[in-house]
């Protein structure tokens, strides 16, 4: 009984709720032609955005890294060095220089920067550096240049009153102090190239999108080849100053054997015969000496292939997943997309308008002339 009473209350609800929605799609579809129309200016409006947007081509290099290798090369190379004689200590664990740094590397202003000068063709054969492209080429649409109109007509006037000596001076490239145009270049450079590490099988995506595709491969193949460059050179750098040191002191104990080896062949030859036990003690010194030279020299020729073989050891290697392509279709914008959306907005406008809009200005402007009325009441 409670049941059936719950349900006769809450009926008259639900019909007067289904009555309202009724009365809304009533609404809706007395205004048709409103709602076509507002969605074909929509559609148009749609069709002059996409159209205006200039077309940006992506390119996508992927790279994969060499593993992690557990102790097994440095094991081996800690063997041999074992079976000489020497600690090399190359077990040191995971490489402090993680592929999760690698975006911030790219996006830093020092890397941006080496990339001004990168020669880079565009479609139609036309050669010019990156810092040129980006200044020159790179068009926007027409509603951006509407809205940077006054500032470009400000900067104009300003470089009137500066002196044609600065020129020389804004084509130095200072990190520590960019110029506008150059901090300009920099954030272009930062916005459209990027790189993505995948966290699980740490393959590394470059990605460069520029407005000409020619102009978007060559790039995408110099930052990865740039990358790669930095890399290395990092991870090498402790690897090679040691090798440099080995390097020197082989070439000192190389010196010093053959010296101290002329040093007993002269003796010997201008002795032969003697039977002086002072001129046999003589001759033991200097065998000695040559001796002990000749071990340090064989140690460090051992130190020095060990240096090598750790520098080849840790230099990153580096398998192309996929290589630098010159696009063929553009990335974006995307037009279909654009003008759907276009035309979603303008019809739920115009449906808020008939459904809401007009009832809230006809209050509003009511209670605006009753207002007007009132006031005008009193004063009399």
């Amino acid at each position: 009984m409670q049941a059936e009473q719950n349900k006769n209350i809450s009926s008259p609800e639900d019909t007067e709720q289904e009555i309202d929605l009724l009365e809304l799609a009533r609404k809706l579809w007395s205004e048709k032609r409103k709602i076509l129309k507002w969605g074909g200016i929509g559609l148009l409006a749609g069709i002059i955005i996409a159209f205006s947007i200039p077309k940006e081509y992506t390119t996508i290099i992927k790279l994969a890294p060499e593993a992690t290798q557990g102790g097994g090369g440095s094991a081996n190379l800690g063997a041999l060095a074992a079976l000489a004689g020497i600690n090399t200590n190359m077990s040191q664990g995971k490489d402090a220089f993680s592929p999760q740094l690698y975006p911030d590397i790219v996006s830093s202003i020092p890397f941006s920067l080496d990339l001004f000068d990168v020669k880079v063709t565009e479609k139609d054969g036309t050669q010019k550096t990156v810092e040129d492209y980006v200044s020159h080429n790179l068009s926007a649409p027409w509603w951006s240049a509407v809205m940077y109109l006054p500032g470009k007509a400000v900067g104009g006037i300003m470089s009137i009153f500066k002196s044609s000596g600065t020129k020389d001076d804004e084509k130095t490239i200072d990190s520590f102090q960019l110029t506008p145009e150059q901090n300009g270049v920099v954030n272009t450079l930062g916005a459209r190239v990027g790189v993505d590490v995948d966290s699980k099988t740490s393959v590394i995506s470059i990605s460069v999108t520029m407005q000409d595709p020619m102009v978007s491969a060559i790039l995408a193949d110099t930052v990865a080849e740039r990358l790669k460059a930095y890399v290395t050179d990092y991870r090498t750098n402790k690897a090679r100053k040691d090798l440099e040191y080995a390097q020197t002191l082989n070439d000192e104990a190389r010196t010093d054997y053959y010296e101290a080896q002329q040093r007993y062949a002269n003796y010997m030859d201008k002795n032969q015969g003697v039977i002086l036990r002072t001129m046999r003690n003589e001759e033991e010194r200097l065998q000695n000496e040559m001796q002990l030279a000749y071990n340090l020299y064989n140690t460090t020729a051992q130190q020095l292939q060990m240096a090598k073989a750790k520098v080849q050891e840790i230099t990153p290697v580096y398998t192309i997943l996929q290589p630098a392509t010159v696009p063929l279709a553009p990335s974006k914008p995307s037009k279909m997309i654009i003008m759907v959306g276009c035309v979603f907005v303008a019809v739920v406008a115009c449906a808020a308008w008939i459904l809401f809009g007009r009832e809230l200005v006809a209050a509003f402007r009511g209670k605006k002339d009753s207002d007007t009325t009132h006031g005008t009441e009193t004063e009399d």
